[in-house]
Parts: C-alpha cells; sequence; structure tokens
C-alpha cells in the first residue's frame, strides 16, 4: 500500500531525530519516495510538514527548518472557536461570507475562518475570526490570504474583460498594481493584454 506524504515525512524526520532539518531536502526525498507509488508528484509536501508541526509531532526551529524530538512529541488540540465566539463572529457578519457575500439566507454552509493562523500567533478572539463560504474558506485553507485575494480579483478580471466592464477592468489593473509595487505574490501572474 502506497505510503500518504504524512507517512513519508514522519519517516524521514523519524531518521534523523534531534537534528535540524531544511524543508527543502525533505520536500526533495519525499517526492522521490512519493513518485514509486504515483504517477503525479505530492501535493504541497511542505504544507504538510506544517500541518505535522501544528500537530505537536515537529518542532519549528526557524523558518523552514524543523525537528523531530521523540521526547517532546506532544498532542496538540487544533484549536477552533468556541460556540459563543463563532456565533458572535457569524452574528458580526451577517451570517454571511466576507468574500462573496453568499451565505445562510442563499441555502449555502458557512465557516468562522481564523484571520491569523494559530502558528503564525492567531488567537480565538472575535477579532481574529471571519465568516467565510465553504468554497472560500477551501481557497484560504491552499493559499496565504494574499494569494487568496489576488486569484479572487484575476478571476473579477476576468469575469470583467468578458463583460467588458471598464471601471471593474481597470479597478482591478489598480490592485494588481498594488500587488507588484509591494512585490506580493509575484509567482502568481497577473493577467495582462487580455481586455484589449
Amino acid at each position: 500500500m502506497a505510503k500518504s506524504i504524512s507517512d513519508l515525512l514522519i519517516e524521514y524526520f523519524k531518521k534523523y531525530p534531534k537534528k535540524d532539518l531544511k524543508h527543502g531536502p525533505v520536500v526533495d526525498w519525499v517526492t522521490e519516495q512519493y513518485l514509486k507509488d504515483n504517477p503525479e508528484p505530492p501535493r504541497d509536501p511542505w504544507r504538510a510538514i506544517r500541518k505535522l508541526h501544528q500537530e505537536g509531532i515537529l518542532i519549528k526551529v526557524s523558518k523552514g527548518v524543523y525537528r523531530y524530538d521523540p521526547t517532546y512529541i506532544k498532542e496538540v488540540e487544533l484549536f477552533d472557536f468556541p460556540p459563543t465566539i463563532k456565533e458572535a463572529i457569524f452574528e458580526r457578519d451577517d451570517y454571511s461570507c466576507v468574500v462573496c457575500g453568499r451565505g445562510r439566507k442563499d441555502g449555502v454552509e458557512i465557516c468562522a475562518d481564523h484571520i491569523k493562523p494559530k502558528d503564525k500567533g492567531g488567537d480565538n478572539s472575535v477579532d481574529n475570526g471571519q465568516t467565510l463560504c465553504m468554497e472560500h474558506n477551501l481557497i484560504k485553507k491552499n493559499y496565504s490570504q494574499t494569494e487568496a485575494g489576488k486569484r479572487y480579483f484575476i478571476k473579477i478580471y476576468k469575469q470583467a474583460v468578458v463583460a467588458r466592464d471598464k471601471k471593474m477592468i481597470n479597478f482591478c489593473k489598480c490592485v494588481f498594481d498594488c500587488y507588484d509595487t509591494h512585490k506580493i505574490n509575484g509567482h502568481i501572474q497577473r493577467p495582462n493584454g487580455e481586455d484589449k
């Protein structure tokens, strides 16, 4: 039976207990092993490393460097908002996704999302919560907030081009310029020239 990405990561870290390992060589090894049983490379092994850290299996030493210490392993409860805080977040956001506006009134399932994740110092306060529909919650889980935002604006831009909505096209271009000016998420290509 093929091993999961997490299984392979744990196997690698267990080979080097109490050693500080950069995630690059770990990901390379996991990819090599994963391809022995799968036709496609593993998806986001570095995110799986972060998840193992969140679960208390790995220690984060510094950015991109993790350590497995069998004496340290502990159970970490992946925190969720208590029901009263979750309800307060939903109420404040009118039970609607802060990105698309869809919500319970539309028959759409909503989630209370942490704006700043726990592993980056976020807490369970109402101020650190926002309401997202399942679709936008999934997008945010797969990307950082700035990545998710840029991808969402690319989608809006493409719809504006089809609709020939010059005002929205220009607005999106300004947003893309802002990303470029501040050198944020340059790995996500902005659309250019589609509106000509």
